[in-house]
């Protein structure tokens, strides 16, 4: 058993190739091998969002609090509230942020294939972010 205290667990800020605007990671666990599950909570202000990425494995995102966008390839962004739950199937590209007017946190699950939790791609477009949500 392991127990990691929450003054112990960093703040990070992730790598600007991946995000875009004022981000936050704070980790939750990354369970030793054999497990392969990784869990992240993840704080967009207004306006910040992933890049289009993929997950070997999938992942789900769960929303904490605020108002927030994900979105498939070619489609609209979907709105996601407080306690929304998202799947996101493997190797299928997408984002997820905040809006431009809220900030949102969330939980990311993602599990590890061969040491790789996602495979990241080029930054949204404003034309893609500033779409018209369906709610």
């Amino acid at each position: 058993m392991r127990i990691e205290k929450n003054e112990a667990r960093p703040l990070n800020k992730p790598p600007l190739e991946w995000f875009y605007g004022v981000v936050f990671q704070e980790p939750i666990i990354e369970a030793p091998e054999p497990a392969r599950t990784r869990s992240l909570k993840v704080l967009f202000e207004a306006g910040a969002r992933t890049a289009w990425h993929t997950h070997p494995l999938g992942q789900t995102l769960y929303v904490l609090s605020g108002v927030g966008l994900v979105s498939l390839r070619n489609e609209a962004p979907r709105v996601i509230k407080l306690g929304d739950s998202v799947w996101i199937p493997p190797d299928v590209e997408h984002w997820h942020g905040a809006t431009p007017n809220t900030s949102m946190t969330h939980i990311a699950i993602q599990e590890s294939l061969n040491g790789k939790v996602a495979n990241w791609l080029e930054h949204v477009s404003e034309r893609d972010y500033l779409r018209n949500p369906v709610d």
